[in-house]
């Protein structure tokens, strides 16, 4: 049974104000492939009759809520700004930090944590110090990235094989990260959408695919709250459709190898050539 306009209206609102996330009319059909598998383990007839359950039981509804903010991911999703992290930016890093520098990176949301992961693969390989910040708002997918575990088909899709030799080990049927990856990353709870907690400055934040979901003001206020966080020569990466141009006036647009990237004004276009304001 198809959602009616109230159920999806009650979905929408909820998303909304606990994500800022936008679903518009015609997302109806992704909503109930969403739910299905939350009304089923609820018990439910329907997913009609889930969402119905959940606008009495808090917690369901904060099982839509994950459903609906979580998204697909894989291993060095386009790769180019992974390129650029080892190509361009660290180099960068090397020149202008101390060696005893720990860099610190943001992967915000950060789903069931391929990216995170990745990413500390990566700085491993460069034997650059690091940490990494990793944040989303599905709890769900929050203990799923900090277990570690894939199965066969996740690990194929994109994690190149050297890798996953040399970071991954068996476990029954699935691979888990090893403890050397997993000891420099932290897992948070965080809602981009809500105000930022205070933290140590970031010399690199990846927020890909995220803020399409949003609209106009929240993209606004997540950059903001981002570049605050950020240091002065720091490197934004998002996701291929999308920019700060037109959203946040701190920010430049940069080349970094194949790839754009966004930096705090002060510090856009010294190392490599601006591609216009942001």
């Amino acid at each position: 049974m198809a959602l009616t306009t109230q159920e999806f209206a009650f979905v929408s609102g909820l998303v909304r104000r606990e994500a800022a996330i936008v679903l518009d009319t015609g997302k109806e059909y992704l909503v109930e492939a969403r739910l299905l598998p939350l009304s089923r383990r609820a018990g439910t007839d329907s997913v009609s009759a889930f969402v119905a359950r959940a606008q009495r039981e808090r917690a369901l509804a904060e099982q839509i809520v994950d459903a609906l903010t979580t998204n697909e991911t894989s291993w060095m999703r386009d790769r180019e700004p992974f390129t650029a992290l080892t190509d361009v930016v660290l180099p960068e890093m090397r020149a202008q930090r101390s060696p005893a520098h720990r860099l610190r990176v943001w992967s915000a949301a950060c789903s069931s944590g391929q990216e995170p992961y990745g990413l500390s693969m990566l700085l491993e390989d460069a034997g650059m110090p690091y940490e990494i910040h990793a944040t989303d708002i599905s709890s769900e997918m929050l203990e799923r990235a900090k277990a570690g575990r894939y199965s066969q088909l996740e690990v194929n899709r994109g994690l190149p094989v050297p890798l996953l030799v040399k970071y991954f080990h068996r476990a029954g049927t699935e691979w888990e990260v090893s403890e050397a990856l997993r000891r420099k990353i932290t897992f948070q709870k965080l809602n981009l959408a809500a105000p930022l907690p205070s933290a140590q400055p970031f010399d690199v934040v990846f927020l890909r695919n995220v803020l399409i979901y949003f609209d106009i003001e929240t993209k606004r206020a997540v950059l903001r709250g981002i570049r605050r966080l950020m240091r002065p020569d720091g490197w934004l990466f998002l996701g291929a459709a999308e920019t700060t141009i037109g959203i946040d006036d701190g920010f430049d647009r940069v080349v970094a190898g194949r790839a754009s990237a966004y930096r705090p004004r002060a510090a856009a276009g010294a190392p490599v050539n601006a591609m216009g304001r942001g």
